[in-house]
């Protein structure tokens, strides 16, 4: 410290203050909800706990898809015990594709991310999502879903793998097939140019891969993050056989809305369906959950034929 011959301390003198500058990046974590309060609750209780490691700020969108305002009361509490910002937002007509665009009008982040309210995320997840983004290079990043039991399922289910979602090496180039917003992270302004980023004529199910398939014919790239791990609630009521065929034939009945390749796929669809109904009888003798496969395969492909021809069998997701 120096002074003056008076004694007193010369101007600029005082120490100064460390400057904290504030994270470059703000991210906003996009929940879609439809009356699953408990579990959007494990949700948010998990998302409090994520780390950033000073590299990003976060906050929370939840968008109630339920016209009786179910997450209300569910978000509210959560707001009292929390230091994160967090908003909530009522999308009433039923349909996911309008639910995240209304999540995504409330926004703030220059980065976005997508988690399912029947999910929850590890610790590190948003972390290694960012991280990711940042030495990728990518205009987004998408991370792994792992199944989480409620209760123990029947041998067949685990030996099918039937709620086994495929997984990449880190740093793979994601192509749009592969993609789905269970777990993405992303750069806001890649929605500049898409209009309405999710179309609600896909129903319940086949809005995400569209959104994709778009954003990557604008010459955006998604790569992806083995170590992102979030994980799936897998009810009982999930781990039947029927639950699994109507999910195939709710798969199948989207497909045709998507502009490319048609007729190829069609070509396709033609062909396996006749070959699977053959080999059913043969693929039977190696166990039901090998069986069960290709009538997954075998509705799939059927419900593209007929939504060919204007039909759905299944028209909503299963909860």
């Amino acid at each position: 410290m120096t002074t003056t011959s008076e004694g007193s301390m010369a101007v600029g003198a005082y120490p100064q203050a460390a400057v904290v500058s504030a994270p470059a990046h703000q991210i906003t974590v996009c929940i879609c909800s439809f009356k699953r309060a408990e579990l959007l609750n494990r949700l948010l209780m998990k998302l409090d706990q994520q780390q950033t490691q000073g590299l990003f700020a976060y906050s929370i969108v939840v968008a109630d898809n339920d016209s009786m305002r179910s997450a209300e009361p569910v978000v509210a509490a959560f707001r009292s015990t929390t230091h994160l910002p967090v908003a909530y937002c009522i999308e009433p007509q039923q349909n996911i594709a309008l639910a995240r665009n209304r999540a995504l009008q409330r926004a703030e982040g220059d980065l976005v991310a997508f988690i399912d309210d029947d999910e929850f995320p590890a610790d590190d997840w948003l972390c290694n999502l960012f991280k990711m983004y940042k030495a990728s290079g990518a205009d987004g990043v998408l991370g792994p879903v792992k199944p989480y039991f409620e209760t123990e399922p029947m041998s067949w289910v685990k030996r099918g793998g039937f709620f086994d979602r495929p997984t990449h090496p880190t740093g793979h180039r994601m192509n749009w097939g592969q993609s789905r917003t269970g777990n993405v992270l992303f750069r806001k302004d890649i929605l500049n140019g898409l209009g309405n980023p999710f179309r609600s004529e896909f129903g319940m199910a086949g809005e995400d891969m569209d959104f994709f398939r778009r954003a990557m014919n604008t010459g955006c790239t998604f790569v992806w993050c083995n170590e992102a791990v979030a994980y799936e609630e897998v009810p009982p009521s999930r781990c039947t056989r029927s639950y699994l065929l109507k999910r195939a034939l709710l798969r199948g009945s989207n497909f045709p809305k998507h502009p490319e390749q048609r007729v190829r796929n069609l070509i396709k669809s033609l062909i396996a369906v006749p070959c699977y109904v053959v080999c059913l009888p043969v693929v039977a003798l190696f166990g039901q959950h090998v069986l069960l496969k290709y009538l997954i395969k075998l509705c799939d492909h059927a419900s593209r034929l007929l939504a060919f021809l204007g039909l759905s069998v299944v028209t909503e997701r299963q909860t």
